[in-house]
Order: C-alpha cells, then structure tokens, then sequence
C-alpha cells in the first residue's frame, strides 16, 4: 500500500483572483483504474468552468478508493477534560465524563464499515487532528451530544460515510482556542490559513442541534446534510465568528479568503446558511428542491446565500417555509447573480441584494417561476464596489396570483423599451429610485409597458424630488377599487420621495402632489434650526397624497405660529376634502406656545384639522406644552371633519383648551382607533380619554390612558352630542383629590352626555376607571355596562355586535385584560 496525494485547482469564474485549491489526500492501492467523471456530475456542474467540475468529479470516483482496508482514529489523548478512549477491531468508542472535553489525535479517519461513536452525554468534545493525514470519514461517526472536527488538511466524508449526532456537528480546517472551546459562551472564533477543504458525499445529521461546515478555501456538499431544528451553515473564510443562537443564523465570516462554497446535494434544517464573503457561492441542482428549510417554533424557516463582493450561482430549487407552512424567507446578497434554467425560490420572501443589476432572460425566468409559486420578490441595488446602482429591466416579467415584485435600485431605475411588466392576480409593483433616501436625484423611466389591466393589486413609483418619473404606457384595470383602510385613490401612483426635512418642507411647493416617506426622519432640527410651517391652511389645504410607506418622523417640534396668522398648527395645518394621510407615524412630537388662543384654533401632531382621510398613523410624545388656552387640542388631530380609521396616540397632553387623546373636536367620524396616552388639562381645559367633544361619530375605539380633569373628565370622551358605538375606555378617570365622592362631573365613558347617543354596546371598566356610572351629567347606561377587570379580559362579556371571530374586529390576545383591535396585531 502506498499513500497517493491529489492536488484539485479549481479556476474562480471571476478573474483575476486565482480559484481555491482542494487537496484531496487517500492512501490505497498504487494502480488505480483510470475512468470517467460520473454522469451526475457531468450534468449538474456543466455549467461551471471546464476548470471547476472536473476536478470535483475526480474527487468522487477517487474517494472511494481510499482507505479500503478500513482504519480508526490514531494516537487520541484527552488534553483538556476527562474521558476514556477504548478500541476494538472495527470501531472505537470515547466515553467522555466531564462536559466538554478536547482530545488531540495524531489521525482522525474511519474506514468502511468501521464505527466511532462519543459518548458525551449532552456536552461537547473538540477534536483536534495534529498529524500530516487529512480526515477521511468512509465509515460511521456518532456523538450524543456535540463534536468538533478540526483538521487542517482537510476533512471528507465519503459516499457511505454518515455522521449522526445529539447536537452540534462542526467539521473545519480552521483553528479554535481550547480555552474558549472549555470556557462555552455565546461565541468561537475559528480562524486559519490552511488551503484544505471540507467536502460532504455521504449523509450528515444532527436530531437536536446545527451542522457548520467550515474551510478557508473550499466547502462541498455533495452529499445529504440534516438538522431539523437547527441550522446548517457552510462558510468559507480565514476568520469566521461561531455564535450560539436558538433563533437565527450563527455563521459570521469576519475575514474573506475568496474561498468555494458549493452545495450539489440536499440541505433540510429550520435554516441554512451558505456564505463565501468575498468569495463564490454555488447553490447547484438540476431539478428539484435541494436546499430546503423548515423552520420551528424557534426560528422562521430562513435561507441566506451570502457572496458580499464575489458570485452567488444559483441552479436550483430552494424552499423556505415557516414552522405553520406559511412562507418563509431566502436573502441572496453578492456582487454578482447567476441564474440556471432550473432557478426558482419557493417562500414568502425573497430578497436580493447586489450593487448594479440587469434583469436579462435568465433572471426573468427565475423571478417569474418563483413570482408565480407566491413568493414575493425584493430586488435592491446597493450602488456598492462602485457600481452605478441602476437596475435595468432588459427582459419581460409577466406572472399570475398575489405575489409583489419590489424593483429598487440606489439611482435609477428604468424599463427598457419593448418590454412588459405584467400580472394577472393580485400581485402589486413597486419601483423604486433612490432607494437609500439620499436626494440622489434617482429616476424611474418606463420605457415599455407595465399591464395591471388583469389584476387587482397596485402599482407605485417612487422618484426623488429632484429626479423623475416617466410613466410610459401604464395599462390599468378599470374595475379596481381600493381595499377598505388603504387609503388608496388610484391603482397606479407615481409618488415623490421626502427624505429630509427639507423635502417634508418642500410640499407647500405642491400641495396637490403625491408623496411618500423614503426612510425614517429624524426631524430634530425643528426643535432649533428650523422653523418649520404646517402644510396647507384653510384657504390653500393639502389636497394631495402623503403615504410614510410604514416610516416615521421623530422629534417633530413645532413653536408658536400665531405671529404668521396660522389658523391650525400640526405637520398638516389643514387636510383637505380630497387629501390622504396614510400609513405614518410620528413619534416624539412637541409643541410649543405660550399664546392664548381665540375658541377653536386646532392643534394636533399629524394635522391641525382633517377634512379628508387619515389612515394608519400612530404619534408619540408630549403634545401641548404652553398656554393654548383656547384651542382645540389632540393628539393625532386637532379638529376632525373627515375621517379618520385604524390610527393610535400614546402621546400625554397636559394643557387648557378642549384636549382628547386621539382628537380635540370631532365633527366627523373616528374608527377603529385608541389611544394609550395621558390626558391632563389644566385648570383652564377639559378633557376626554379619546375626545374632547364628540359631535360626530366614534365607532368602534377604546381609549386605556389616564384622564383628569379638574372638574370634569370623561374616560372615552368629554362632551358627547354624537354617537359613541361599540367602544370602551379602562383608563382612570380622576380629579384633584380636594374633590370628594359626589363632587364634579366625571364618567366611565362620558363626563357630559346631553343630546348625543351612547349605543347600548359601550362598556367601561368600573374598576380601573374608579367610575361606577357611565356618564357624569346626561344619559345613562344600565350600570351592567360597567364590567370588572375580570369581565373585560372575556368576550363572552361583550354582546354580540362585537366580533372576535376569526376575521371580527375585535380580538382577545392571551392574558390580556381588555379586547384589542385585530388590525393591531399585525403592527
């Protein structure tokens, strides 16, 4: 018998950098029958470089040839840790009695038909191959708990091998310090310069923890890899970071080596991972689904494809699903994309990051195969390594049902001539210039056809302020209409992006524009250097669009305005009849006066006063700090004529005036909405939980903050001469303590009642608002309407106006005291 050494270059497709090397070590026989590459690999790695597959298909029909005779691991010595190590003809066993131990080998291989198994309960052992041999594993490898296989000349596990494991399996040519290895930890450092690989052609497992597969140059998977609740992870790096983690990838490479990873078997676990940095990233099939994850309870079934400045080839089928079958998430990141004829992506989510792109014919396929399976598609360009960061649509793009496509790119993005976009379903269009918010006078140019005549989801273009928009031929479907609560006018919007408080202050240039939020804004400099005026007034209101597209503006500060004649003060000075206020939040807001106010100046953080349609918006804050004697005051709106749905307020008002949590005045119609804020007028103002005063309608909305009042105060609203319909308030209704039982005028629900009408099915909580009668002056409701604590937290206790069927409006969430709106949950 004589040892034989085979040195496999692979050629990296991106040059100039030199590929990775693979040393493939064997000893057996010195005659070795000459034949050709098997036809599996021939057919799945055809695509690659004649300089890459060849190689690899040496690798697998020499692999069997390797220790044919069958050896076992060789010169094992505990060196940190207590065990025993006992060995019989065909197998060895290692019975290891502290929790972690480290064992130095002189050799670490299994021959066919031979058995290592570790008994280490459910600890850890670190096997540490110190001899000039790589690891050749033909046999079988078990562990009750977790095993580490470190050799730096390489690691193998051969067509029959099987590796099975309680826990964690790591198998890499990289280094780890037994100091940190004994100590535990959330983290390891594995790091080396070996040119070794680590190649799987056999079945690798794991019942209860990861699989990591980790070289400096080269990982293969050629073989079948498990861990059904955990991840498995194949890096390539010279330093990469091991972390412990029950809900995400644990995989980190810190220092690239322009290093292969390459998977042409099957990969099942919660998540899989395969990451090569700076290096290539090939994820190989010719049909089927052969990197699959399914997540647990414990972590959302996740894909991550990670090549940051090299190529991410994908061939394949990959699936990710959610431990309830939904959806789940695949993120493709590199700086070049490949796509095979076989490429699609099965989940929820795809997302795809790259510096500059061209979706050409391969990668059209790719994304209408996955589009049409229902996975939503989010292509970004990063503008990263120097690139334009344009995205080009060079080829058509057609699919059915209810996935959306996101086409956004750092600059420009643009379809070119003679080419369609096109769904027929639900599925909705977003494209997307400056996608970083930087004012880079980003451009969408439709030069070709976007055909929604045969769907119903929507289409958005959003531009920078300084760049622009050339719609081309848009085809709309004559029959949309807007889903209830989006806010929506039309199915196709070409929006402005508003990335700077500058930009915000800009709409008064155009108050009948469409715009929307391109990031969160930090909106600090209004607290000092810039004074910012409220969009639209009573003459000229904001007749537009504004959708935050689910961003917010933080620490919005507005001072005194009285001197430019303001006649209603907010981010909007007045809403109006055909303006929209979507999606949005503020958070941190302020205003700051000390003028008194004539009766009925409106202030609120979103707008001063609604004509039109606020819909999802939340504030936060503290809202009326100064006099504001006789103003109308609240925190979401000052005075609303129009309506508003789905909207919050946390924010905590503490001034005079007519003050409610959500609304000052109400002359319109307020829905599905609650506030959790504080409110506390001053001896000179009145409030209420939700509303000050209430001519309009209030219709399914609750209000859980603290209300006082010096005299009065109501727990949902103050003054009621409209409706208040299946609705309720929990939070305290109080007065200043000289204020004894009997004294003042102070409700559950209302303070004062006369004239409006308090629907049957409005309850309160009797014992949290300290209030034993709905109303403190006015109408009634039977005393039962006021429940205990215990009472609210069940729906049984609620008539059956309320719904908390599956797809009622109203929802009990476990352990919670009073009902919440179903929309929340979703926020």
């Amino acid at each position: 018998m004589s040892r034989h050494s085979i040195r496999l270059a692979i050629q990296s497709p991106l040059p100039p950098r030199n590929g990775p090397t693979f040393t493939l070590a064997y000893a057996g026989p010195a005659r070795i029958a000459p034949r050709s590459p098997p036809a599996a690999w021939k057919r799945v790695l055809r695509p690659l470089p004649l300089a890459l597959w060849v190689p690899l298909a040496l690798a697998a029909w020499c692999v069997p040839m390797a220790h044919a005779a069958g050896p076992l691991p060789q010169g094992g010595a505990f060196v940190r840790g207590q065990g025993a190590i006992s060995s019989g003809t065909t197998s060895l066993t290692i019975d290891q009695s502290s929790t972690r131990g480290v064992i130095d080998w002189h050799s670490f291989s299994i021959g066919n038909g031979n058995t290592v198994a570790f008994n280490n309960g459910s600890g850890a052992t670190l096997n540490r191959v110190t001899g000039g041999d790589p690891s050749s594993i033909l046999g079988k490898l078990t562990a009750t708990g977790s095993l580490y296989l470190i050799n730096p000349q390489g690691i193998l596990v051969g067509p029959a091998g099987v590796v099975s494991t309680g826990g964690r399996f790591v198998a890499s040519t990289l280094g780890i310090c037994n100091d940190a290895f004994i100590k535990g930890g959330d983290a390891l450092t594995l790091s080396g310069k070996s040119d070794a690989s680590v190649i799987n052609l056999g079945r690798i497992s794991s019942s209860g923890g990861d699989v990591f597969l980790i070289a400096r140059q080269a990982v293969i998977n050629a073989g079948t890899v498990k861990a059904p609740t955990g991840t498995v992870e194949l890096a390539a790096g010279e330093t990469v970071l091991l972390q412990d983690s029950a809900s995400s990838r644990q995989v980190f490479v810190q220092a690239g080596s322009h290093g292969t990873v390459v998977n042409e078997g099957r990969v099942k676990a919660a998540q899989v991972s395969l990451q090569a940095a700076d290096g290539n990233v090939y994820a190989l099939a010719g049909g089927g689904t052969r990197i699959r994850a399914t997540g647990t309870a414990t972590r959302d079934g996740h894909v991550w494809l990670i090549a940051d400045s090299g190529l991410v080839r994908q061939q394949g089928r990959i699936a990710a699903t959610d431990a309830d079958g939904s959806g789940g998430t695949v993120d493709t990141q590199a700086a070049q994309l490949a796509f095979g004829r076989h490429a699609a992506v099965h989940a929820g989510q795809w997302n795809l990051s790259t510096p500059a792109f061209t979706i050409d014919d391969a990668a059209a396929r790719t994304l209408q195969r996955s589009l049409s399976a229902g996975t939503s598609v989010d292509v970004t360009t990063t503008g990263g390594n120097g690139a334009t960061g344009d995205l080009g649509i060079a080829s058509s793009l057609r699919w059915q049902g209810p996935a959306s496509l996101t086409l956004a790119a750092y600059r420009d993005v643009s379809v070119a001539s003679g080419r369609t976009i096109a769904n027929n379903g639900a599925g909705n269009l977003t494209l997307r210039a400056d996608a970083s918010g930087i004012d880079n006078g980003g451009s969408v140019i439709n030069g070709g056809t976007i055909d929604w005549s045969k769907s119903t989801g929507i289409v958005s273009a959003l531009y920078d302020m300084n760049g622009s928009y050339n719609p081309g031929t848009i085809v709309a479907n004559s029959a949309w209409t807007a889903a209830p609560y989006s806010g929506l006018i039309t199915q196709v919007t070409g929006y402005k992006l508003v990335n700077s408080v500058g930009d915000l202050q800009n709409i008064a240039l155009d108050l009948g524009g469409a715009y929307a939020l391109g990031k969160d804004l930090d909106a600090s400099s209004t607290d000092t250097s810039f004074a910012f005026s409220s969009l639209g007034n009573a003459t000229t209101p904001f007749s537009g669009q504004f959708d935050g597209m689910g961003h917010a503006i933080d620490r919005f500060t507005q001072f005194d305005q009285s001197s430019t004649e303001q006649p209603a003060a907010g981010l909007f000075g007045v809403i109006g009849p055909t303006g929209v206020v979507r999606n949005v939040g503020m958070t941190n807001a302020e205003l700051e006066t000390n003028t008194y106010f004539p009766a009925g100046i409106p202030f609120g953080i979103v707008a001063g006063q609604n004509q039109g349609l606020i819909t999802y918006a939340y504030t936060s804050g503290f809202r009326g700090s100064g006099s504001f004697e006789g103003a109308t005051v609240g925190g979401l709106v000052g005075r609303n004529d129009g309506l508003i749905e789905r909207s919050s307020s946390s924010a905590s008002i503490g001034t005079g005036g007519v003050l409610g949590g959500l609304v000052g005045t109400n002359y319109g119609t307020i829905n599905q909405s609650y506030t959790t804020g504080d409110v506390a007028p001053n001896i000179h103002g009145v409030g209420g939980g939700l509303v000050g005063y209430n001519y309009g309608t209030v219709s399914q909305s609750y209000a859980t903050g603290l209300t006082f009042g010096s005299f009065a105060a109501g727990g949902l609203v103050f003054s009621n001469s409209g409706v208040i319909e299946q609705s309720f308030a929990t939070g305290p209704v109080l007065g200043p303590s000289y204020q004894g039982p009997g004294y003042g005028t102070y409700g559950g629900i209302v303070a004062y009642g006369v004239g409006g009408t308090l629907a049957s099915n409005v309850y309160w909580d009797k014992e949290t608002t300290t209030r034993t009668v709905s109303t403190g002056y006015g109408s009634q409701l039977p005393a039962s309407n006021g429940l205990t604590t215990a009472q609210m937290s069940n729906p049984s206790s609620f008539d059956a106006s309320w719904d908390f069927s599956p797809t009622g409006v109203w929802v009990m969430p476990a352990g919670a005291t009073h009902p919440i709106l179903r929309w929340q949950l979703a926020q």
